[in-house]
């Protein structure tokens, strides 16, 4: 029988009975729970004090050691995190044995991790050593420590309650020497007997060029897509607190929205856009190549059967599956009377410009003397893109505008006058309409407002696109 490869989010893993009886146990029926691999993320928030807050860039242990001269602050975030992790431990083992086992293991890692930082910060005293020169190896290190933290619970958690697991780190703590990415896993996975145990795996894996370079903190999905592919498995899956639904429940309400059930690679592409991510577009590409179909399930529903998402599924009708969006993003409007016929040139400067910090464009405009692109960063970020920008181009006006950017997003969406009635749903609700994008692949249909409009906006497009009326169907659909 062929395995799938399972991964389960932070969140999920913060609730260990409910992922061992809805997710390993599958609901209580417990036949057949082998031929799985599970690669786990670290505890919900564990990452943000080893790193630093995705949400709100709060610095961790990482960011502090990265930016200030104050050693106190680092150390006393090190020893928060310490006793973070003591008391995730706490929770789940109590005062036992295994639990002593548990505190050891993680309090070597975190020993370990550091003495390297105290080392590193004695030797970057002397002029020849550059701290900057070794911090993308310092944020793999802390990285790595969460995951083989969640990882080894789950798999002594497991066998403690009678079920068969291995524990398969691929942090390459103490390695002589770093392999490539493939090699580690194959080298990792050649032992494991598929049949009779559970393979709990580290959602990072340590390899020559560095998974955090290409995917920061989506690496877990890297190597999630890659142990996949590398074992052939029939199947990938990945456990949510949540369904792949609709709309946002939040905004739109529980009962309104509906799982989405089935959908292709290329809506989860456009999700990824907004920061949605059901996956990292690199790892869905690996498992696109191999024809490995994906399913994103409820940790707290086994009994339903998710999302799956394909290659090559198109919906039997055209239609919207799913209204998404994006606050927090920032326009950054170039004008220069002096662009007509000479746009790749200005274009090619501010992306290198976006790009050199960092800032993920979400969509832009062009027209005859004004590019804007709509960027996701936080707004030192963008004032810096702006004075750069100002000094590239210095006979330019650029003005920036905080914005939010919703989509209707579907992978079939020929509809004739959709655009036309979405577009008038918003102004009956009063919400103008600062730009619109609507590709000739007609997925998705993008739209930015300002973004005090944005919760409105979600709930008016979802009641126009997806919601069923009185007549038995959206108001838009085919």
């Amino acid at each position: 029988m062929s395995h799938t490869v399972e991964k389960i989010g932070g969140t999920s893993m913060s609730e260990y009975e409910a992922v061992r009886d809805n997710v390993i146990l599958k609901g209580n029926n417990s036949d057949d729970i082998y031929n799985r691999v599970f690669v786990v993320s670290a505890y919900g928030g564990m990452t943000d004090l080893l790193l630093e807050n995705k949400k709100n860039g709060k610095p961790g242990v990482y960011g502090l050691f990265a930016s200030t001269n104050n050693d106190e602050e680092w150390h006393q975030a090190f020893a928060d995190l310490r006793n973070e992790m003591f008391a995730v431990n706490a929770s789940l083992f109590g005062e036992t044995e295994l639990g002593d086992k548990a505190n050891e293991f993680i309090a070597q890692r975190l020993d370990d991790a550091e003495r390297v930082l105290k080392d590193l910060e004695r030797l970057c005293q002397h002029g020849h050593f550059e701290l900057q020169s070794h911090l993308f190896t310092v944020r793999e290190m802390l990285a790595s420590i969460g995951e083989a933290h969640s990882a080894w619970n789950m798999a002594h958690l497991l066998e403690r309650d009678g079920i068969k697991a291995k524990f398969v780190d691929l942090s390459g703590w103490r390695a002589d020497q770093a392999e490539s990415l493939d090699d580690m896993i194959c080298k990792s996975f050649a032992d494991v007997d598929y049949a009779h145990e559970l393979a709990i795996a580290t959602g990072y894996t340590h390899c020559d060029k560095g998974l955090m370079a290409s995917f920061d903190r989506g690496y877990s999905e890297m190597t999630f897509s890659r142990i996949a592919v590398l074992t052939n498995a029939s199947e990938a899956i990945i456990h949510k607190e949540y369904h792949l639904s609709s709309a946002d429940p939040r905004l739109v309400g529980a009962e309104k929205v509906v799982p989405i059930g089935r959908t292709n690679y290329d809506v989860a592409d456009q999700l990824a856009n907004l920061g949605m991510e059901a996956i990292h577009p690199r790892a869905a590409k690996g498992l696109r190549q191999a024809d490995i179909p994906l399913r994103v399930k409820n940790t707290f529903e086994p009994e339903h059967a998710g999302t799956l998402i394909t290659g090559d599924y198109v919906s039997d009708t055209p239609r919207v599956e799913i209204i998404a969006g994006r606050r927090r993003v920032y326009s950054i409007e170039l004008f220069d009377q002096d662009m007509m016929g000479s746009i790749e040139k200005y274009d090619s400067g501010i992306l290198k410009t976006i790009a050199r910090f960092k800032a993920h464009v979400v969509s832009k405009d062009i027209n005859a003397n004004t590019i804007t692109h709509y960027v996701g960063a936080n707004l030192k970020t963008v004032n810096r893109i702006r004075r750069e920008l100002e000094e590239l181009y210095p006979d330019a006006e650029i003005n920036t505008r905080k914005v939010a950017v919703v989509s209707a997003i579907g992978s079939d969406m020929k509809v004739p006058g959709m655009l036309a009635k979405t577009v008038s749903a918003l102004s009956e609700v009063n919400i103008s309409i600062l730009a619109m994008h609507q590709s000739i692949r007609q997925v998705d249909m993008q739209f930015v407002l300002d973004e005090d409009d944005y919760d409105l906006a979600v709930q008016s497009l979802h009641r126009c696109l997806i919601e069923v009326h009185d007549h038995g169907e959206a108001i838009c659909a085919a």
